[in-house]
C-alpha cells in the first residue's frame, strides 16, 4: 500500500492506496483525523477533487467530534465516578496489608477497589483496565456466540483491545472478532449491536445491502443503537483512545 499526505483547506489528510474499487473517506475521533482509502488507479489530483466536493461533510464531522463530550482524566481515588455497562459507579479505595486485592461491584452504584498500601496510579489503572477487560470478554463473548449461532456461522474467537478508530473489528478468514475495550463502559445494547455488526460481516464483508438486511432482520433498532453509542462521551484514558463510528 502506498501512503501520501494531502493538505486540503487547512486539513492534513492521509491518503492510502489499496486494492479497492471505490474511494472511501473517513473522519475519526477524537480529533477529527481524516483518512482516505483510494484505488491505485486514482491519481492524487482526483482524490483532491473528491475531497473538495465532500469538504462540507468533512468539516461538519470534525466539528461534531470537537464538541463531543469526553470523560475526565481519572486518578483512581475514592469518590470518583467510573462507568460500567452505562451505569455510573462511585469508586471506594481500600488499602489492605493482607488479603486479596481486586475490583468488585458494591451494591447497585458502587465499585470497591482493594489495593496494597502505597499502590500508585499505574497499579490502580492496571487493575481497572484488567477488570474492564475481563468483564467485556465475558459479556461480549456471550453476545458474539449468540449472534454467531443465530446467523449460522462458526463461533469466532474473541479478543478485547483498545482501538482508536473502531468499536469493533473482525477477520472472518481467521475466525476472530475484536471488541474495543471502551465498550465495557457502554450499555448492554451497545455491546449487542457491535457484536451483531461484526458477526454479520462473516456473511457479508462489506456494508452492502446484504449486510444491512442482516442487521434489519435481527436488530430492527440497530440504527438507534448505533446513534446512541456514537453520541456517548469518548474515553480519555490516553491520547490514543477515543472510539469510533461503525
Amino acid at each position: 500500500m502506498n501512503t501520501d499526505v494531502l493538505h486540503v483547506a487547512g486539513i492534513y489528510i492521509e491518503v492510502i492506496q489499496k486494492p479497492i474499487k471505490n474511494l472511501h473517506i473517513g473522519v475519526y475521533p477524537p480529533d477529527g483525523r481524516v483518512r482516505v482509502a483510494a484505488p491505485p488507479s486514482m491519481s492524487l489530483d482526483a482524490v483532491r477533487v473528491a475531497l473538495l466536493t465532500r469538504l462540507p461533510w468533512i468539516e461538519r464531522k470534525r466539528r461534531g467530534f470537537a464538541l463531543q463530550p469526553r470523560e475526565g482524566r481519572r486518578a483512581y481515588v475514592s469518590g470518583e465516578t467510573h462507568f460500567f455497562l452505562g451505569r455510573p459507579l462511585r469508586l471506594r479505595v481500600e488499602a489492605m496489608a493482607s488479603g486479596r486485592c481486586g475490583l468488585a461491584l458494591e451494591g447497585s452504584d458502587g465499585l470497591r477497589m482493594r489495593v496494597r498500601p502505597g499502590a500508585g496510579f499505574s497499579d490502580r489503572e492496571r487493575m481497572v483496565l484488567r477488570w474492564y477487560r475481563e468483564e467485556l470478554r465475558a459479556r461480549g463473548g456471550a453476545a458474539v456466540a449468540k449472534w454467531a449461532d443465530l446467523l449460522g456461522v462458526s463461533r469466532p474467537l474473541l479478543g478485547v483491545k483498545r482501538m482508536r478508530t473502531k468499536w469493533g473489528s473482525c477477520n472472518p478468514l481467521a475466525g476472530r472478532v475484536w471488541l474495543n475495550l471502551s465498550l465495557s463502559k457502554k450499555p448492554p445494547q451497545a455491546i449487542e449491536y457491535v457484536a451483531l455488526h461484526e458477526v454479520a460481516h462473516f456473511l457479508s464483508p462489506r456494508h452492502d445491502d446484504a449486510f444491512i438486511a442482516v442487521l434489519d432482520q435481527w436488530m430492527p433498532s440497530w440504527q438507534k443503537a448505533r446513534a446512541e453509542l456514537n453520541a456517548m462521551p469518548l474515553d480519555n484514558w490516553d491520547e490514543e483512545s477515543g472510539p469510533i463510528l461503525v
